[in-house]
């Protein structure tokens, strides 16, 4: 079959969509009469096509050729058409989006696969199978963690071990992808359930990366840089890691108008042989931070009528040297500022994604600016406290408190502005394997709701240990204990307080934001033994 992987819908406007694929070898690929040439990355061939002329409001059924031959859908498909609906005037409205982060593929091996759970987004995409057209979400958010590049499954670790023999074993870690062919593997592996290929195919797909899509802790501190520069093989592992991210997910991300004006893209496209060095430059201009920039943008922003959501790189957007510690740089947080404040007058909801939730469980959130104070010093209280970071996953927005406060004023700003101000203002997140909301209490008089929406995980365990941790972390008592400890160390005071009036829930979860004119809501559901998913949440945002 020509198809390897794909198609996968990703950005969708009023007239126009993008739909993403991979195929075993150069060719040329169709989709109701628009066309693109693939290109070539390390032997792995992809195309993007653009297409346009849709109508506002409408939903297309859409099959996909490659050189001329039909292979979407597959003959013995027995899911429904792959659909494109746009938007339209009809649907402002309403918006239907589905969320969650930290997806560990099926393994294969039984007691490996009972430990992980059910699959809540596969269940999702079997439930939706059975439903009409009009039961599809607007967009499905994927908030990192598609890959799992340092946790490998058994069959992936066999198969890498075979791969290396002699010098290359005692330079590349055996449990660990290194090339962008592995990570090919991985996303092909991940990405190619039966069920979740045609939910790709069928429903708007946002994404953005988190730390394992690379390696745990990733750009926890300058400091785990610095450690990870000096491994021999970690040069190679964030260029394929980041060029992998950027084929795979980042372009998907991108307007037809952006993947027009976009330099990298024009010269992948135009190029006649193998793009690895044009990738290689890439990562490279991505990971570097040294003049206090990115030389990448990875942040985004998606009109979906009259929400926005506007996602946030709080992974590779990190800036940690020359004495450093910033989760944006300044110009990202200028570009944040301006997607989040232009025109917002006509928006109902700001939805801001971030892997990296902004409101944490209180008191998690006072340790990790405790943890942020000592890291500071120099000396011995330094280094340890640098240990404790990295140990215990002390990276998150109140790890970054500069950051962390900038970010809220932002927000704030946006719900307290005066004129017609949103009716919410929403941050979804991922990454702390528990999920929940959080309402914020901000200064002001208007009654834009500010809330933070966590799923997380999709598919994945969790350890025994992490439930009480963090029920206890939310509780009012451990908050006052922590909350005085940081202001006894010199920390400022918080912009806002928050509580938690859903959850903490426990285990694989799918969430839904639905939003109708000024309304808002949010869903939680749980995988039962049966595959059917139960609702175990439901919080009204604008009560």
């Amino acid at each position: 079959m020509a198809l390897v992987l794909g198609p996968i819908l990703r950005h969708v406007g009023e007239t126009t969509a993008t739909i993403w694929v991979q195929t075993d070898n150069r060719a040329d690929v169709e989709v109701l009469g628009c066309r693109s040439s693939t290109f070539e990355v390390e032997g792995c061939h992809y195309a993007l096509v653009v297409v346009d002329g849709l109508t506002p409001g409408s939903t297309t059924e859409y099959r996909l050729h490659v050189d001329g031959t039909q292979e979407w859908p597959p003959p013995e498909s027995r899911y429904p058409p792959s659909v494109i609906r746009t938007r339209g005037a009809d649907r402002d409205g309403s918006l239907r989006v589905v969320f969650g982060s930290c997806r560990y593929p099926k393994t294969g091996d039984a007691a490996l696969d009972d430990k992980l759970g059910v699959d809540a987004l596969d269940c999702y995409a079997t439930r939706l199978t059975g439903q009409p057209v009009s039961a599809l979400p607007d967009v499905v958010i994927l908030l990192g963690d598609q890959v799992y590049a340092d946790e490998l499954t058994p069959e992936a670790r066999r198969h890498l071990a075979g791969r290396r023999s002699g010098s290359v074993r005692t330079k590349r870690p055996p449990g660990e992808v290194v090339t962008f062919t592995e990570y090919e593997g991985l996303y092909r592996h991940t990405w190619g359930d039966p069920e979740i290929r045609w939910l790709m195919s069928t429903v708007p797909i946002a994404m953005i990366f988190d730390d394992h899509d690379i390696r745990d802790d990733w750009n926890t501190s300058a400091a785990w840089r610095a450690s990870m520069n000096s491994v021999p093989w970690w040069r190679d592992r964030i260029r394929a890691g980041l060029a992998s991210y950027w084929v795979y997910q980042h372009l998907g991300n991108l307007s037809p108008t952006e993947l027009a004006a976009d330099d990298d893209y024009r010269k992948v496209v135009d190029s006649t042989g193998d793009c690895w060095p044009l990738l290689v430059d890439l990562a490279d201009r991505a990971d570097d931070d040294a003049d206090g920039e990115k030389g990448l943008r990875f942040s985004y922003r998606w009109d979906l009528g009259t929400a926005r959501l506007v996602m946030i790189d709080s992974r590779n957007g990190r800036i940690l040297s020359g004495g450093s510690r910033k989760m944006l740089s300044d110009r990202e947080f200028a570009w944040l500022e301006e997607q989040m404040t232009d025109g917002v007058d006509r928006v109902d909801h700001v939805i801001l994604g971030s892997s990296l939730p902004w409101l944490l469980p209180p008191a998690l959130g006072d340790l990790q600016t405790i943890n942020e104070i000592a890291a500071n010093r120099s000396g011995f209280r330094g280094r340890l406290a640098e240990k404790i970071r990295q140990a215990t996953d002390f990276e998150h927005w109140p790890a970054f408190m500069e950051s962390f406060r900038r970010l809220s004023d932002l927000i704030i700003g946006v719900a307290t502005r005066p004129g017609r101000a949103p009716a919410t203002v929403s941050v979804l997140s991922g990454d702390v394997h528990h999920s929940y909301v959080a309402r914020a209490d901000h200064p002001g008089t208007t009654a834009t709701a500010v809330h933070q929406l966590v799923c997380s995980p999709v598919h994945n365990h969790v350890p025994w240990y992490v439930k009480p941790v963090l029920e206890y972390a939310w509780s009012p008592r451990a908050a006052r204990v922590t909350r005085a400890w940081a202001r006894h160390l010199g920390s400022p005071p918080l912009p806002m307080n928050w509580s938690d009036v859903g959850g903490p829930l426990f285990g694989n979860t799918i969430a839904t934001l639905m939003t109708n004119w000024r309304t808002a809501r949010v869903v939680f559901e749980q995988p039962r033994d049966d595959r059917a998913l139960s609702e175990v949440t439901r919080v009204s945002l604008t009560d």
